[in-house]
């Protein structure tokens, strides 16, 4: 009875071990893992989205290495168009890849 006890006392350890594992492992990818430019897109395109409908919309599938002051980061370039009182508007943005927030956005009349 004693060699089934130590086998079954290690065979929990184990489980408990690999479980937890398993659970930091997912959490750090998860952190870790940057947002497609897809869902950067559908984030902005929501809220522009609030104040009236979008004309068109584009997002650079290239991350670009970037720099304010001291914080380094990537992010992605993107633009949105919409009709404001009968005249296209073009808004240019830079999104962080990490989180989708946008770090600049300049309105450009056509």
């Amino acid at each position: 009875m004693g060699k089934l006890s130590d086998f079954s006392r290690g065979l929990a350890i184990g489980s408990a071990v690999g479980l937890v594992g398993g659970i930091a492992g997912s959490y750090w990818y998860q952190k870790n893992q940057n947002l497609s430019p897809d869902e950067i897109l559908n984030q902005i395109k929501k809220a522009f989205l609030e104040e009236g409908p979008i004309e068109g919309s584009w997002i650079s599938f290239e991350t670009k290495p970037l720099r304010k002051f001291a914080v380094r980061m990537n992010g992605v370039e993107g633009g949105i168009t919409r009709l404001e009182d009968g005249k296209l508007v073009a808004y240019e943005f830079l999104a962080d890849v990490k989180t989708g927030a946008v770090l600049t956005i300049d309105r450009l009349a056509l």
